[in-house]
């Protein structure tokens, strides 16, 4: 059995909460307490802010005890791996069992307060399937200490945590407005588990945590927010020192029977905090959309097939995305277009483009209200490209529908959604049988025709339809104007009057048309 990866050496600072009482200390004790050790995914505006999603209940994950060290310990970055990811937080150590208590009451149950640093090497984050344990559970990826801050004597919305690399303060955020307050937390996982006594909650980590490299020291320290410094630069006042970890290259290679470590683009600006920190390109925004209020009001008010004629009009024929089957056939959509591309399946391109955080849930995670996903899949039939689980989050973030012209997975569930979602096929198999989530917001093929990124989509029973931003307005008054127009021959139509000359109008009965079009009164019957 591997030991637990303590070096045994404790860092103490001279502080203290009074003048009497000096702070008990983080020890091996403290470590083998620790029946679980809970972690938070997302608690801080800033971080939230920094990711661009804000959860509206909390999420959480387990690390494994043995990932636990003490102050003062080294962590290896594994052997073939790039990214190590540190986060300072604030932990929390359960002093009395708790189940099923209620937020007023939840404080009471936690003893102590200490540091702690969510270590994680995103290289793996691909092969955990949203579980962090290979990514978040190596030994010694959990440090906290060294002092650890009585819990009834401070305010839970009166902490502060900080993290210097080398030195250097690169974290720096209180408690004050967090998302879900540590009382919540607490009275929120003993809803479904005990937590017992020595068991660890880690609470987020703010804006600012990044990359480590082997030779950094890492520092993290939790204070009330008052706490100030003494002379000597050591902490006064109710802090829990300054936990320090040293950053190590591993050098026993992963073994060929699991997961190997790899890294893109996506987990680098994951780990680094953004694109420009990871050192990437930009990327270009999609377009702001040409669709007002008011012009998708107009269009919501043709139907396709007028809309198509007007298209024909202006040269443009080959503007329909065709061959889909619509859940909400009774529903007319209108909205800018996202999108997103599928490319042909290769396995070793999967590896690297198909798990984690990949293009596809991207594109769901970043589709915003009244928009609407187009995905190219090629007119491939033979596996889904969306399911329940995506197509929820897509509908919850206030997409107006889905398009693809490949299958849909779930499909009895998809069908059942309020969101209209358009599809070739329904299929059971997964998206790796056939395709590779490749990339977002990039001109695209569906159904036979090209789409953009800010494209226009209306469709209804007819049909969907692709509109240039620049021709809608003009195509959606003319629209308009010829719906006007056929509703006055359908009229005469039903009055007995022969198609003959009347549609389309010739001279004559275009003048009556604008005399009843100008009078808003029934036309009377003329032979």
């Amino acid at each position: 059995m591997t030991p637990r990866p303590h070096s045994g050496i404790v860092i103490v600072y001279d502080f203290v909460l009074d003048e009497e009482q000096p702070l008990e200390q983080v020890n091996d004790g403290t470590l083998a307490a620790a029946g679980k050790v809970i972690a938070v995914h997302i608690n801080y505006p800033s971080r939230a802010a920094q990711r661009g999603r804000t959860p509206e209940q909390p999420s959480y994950f387990l690390k494994p005890s043995s990932s636990l060290a003490l102050s003062g310990s080294a962590v290896e970055r594994p052997a073939g791996c790039e990214l190590l990811g540190y986060e300072g937080e604030i932990a929390l150590i359960i002093g009395k069992a708790a189940r099923r208590v209620g937020p007023e009451d939840a404080w009471s149950h936690v003893e102590w307060v200490t540091a702690s640093n969510d270590l994680g090497v995103y290289d793996l984050r691909y092969a955990d399937k949203g579980s962090n344990l290979r990514s978040k559970g190596g030994d010694g990826f959990t440090p906290i200490g060294p002092g650890l801050i009585p819990a009834d004597g401070v305010d839970p919305a009166g902490l502060r945590v900080r993290t210097w690399r080398n030195g250097e303060l690169v974290q720096d955020d209180t408690t004050e407005e967090l998302l879900f307050p540590f009382a919540r937390l607490v009275a929120d996982l003993s809803q479904l588990l005990t937590l017992e006594e020595g068991d660890i909650i880690l609470t987020g980590t703010p804006a600012g945590a990044s990359v480590a490299q082997p030779g950094d020291v890492l520092e993290v320290e939790v204070s009330t927010v008052e706490a100030g410094a003494t002379a000597d630069g050591s902490p006064a006042g109710s802090s829990s020192g300054r936990l320090l970890t040293r950053v190590e290259e591993g050098s026993t290679p992963f073994a060929d029977f699991g997961a190997l470590p790899k890294a893109d683009d996506v987990q680098r600006e994951e780990a680094y905090g953004s694109r420009a920190a990871a050192g990437l390109p930009a990327i270009s925004p999609a377009p702001a959309s040409a669709l007002t209020p008011e012009l998708k009001g107009k269009l919501e008010s043709v139907c396709t097939a007028t809309l198509s004629s007007q298209l024909r009009r202006r040269g443009l024929n080959n503007v329909s995305i065709d061959g889909l089957t619509s859940t909400r056939p009774e529903r007319r959509i209108v909205g800018p277009a996202r999108t997103l591309r599928y490319v042909p399946n290769r396995e070793d391109l999967f590896k690297s483009h198909g798990g984690g955080f990949n293009a596809q849930k991207r594109a769901i995670d970043a589709v915003n209200e009244g928009e609407i996903l187009v995905m190219e899949a090629r007119g491939e039939k033979g596996t889904g490209t969306i399911g329940d689980i995506l197509a929820l989050r897509a509908q919850v973030r206030g997409a107006a529908a889905i398009i693809t012209d490949g299958g849909v997975r779930d499909f009895s569930a998809v069908a059942a959604m309020d969101m209209p979602t358009y599809y070739a096929n329904p299929h059971p198999a997964v998206l790796g049988r056939r395709h590779i989530p490749w990339d977002t917001d990039i001109t695209i093929a569906c159904g036979g025709t090209t789409v953009q990124p800010g494209d226009i989509i209306v469709a209804d029973a007819d049909g969907i339809l692709v509109i240039p931003p620049a021709l809608a307005a003009e195509v959606a008054d003319d629209s308009i104007a010829q719906e006007r127009e056929e509703s006055f021959i359908t009229e005469m139509v039903q009055q007995g009057h022969s198609v003959d000359g009347l549609y389309p109008l010739n001279a004559e009965w275009r003048a009556r048309y604008e005399e009843w079009a100008a009078s808003g009164a029934p036309v009377t019957a003329h032979d």
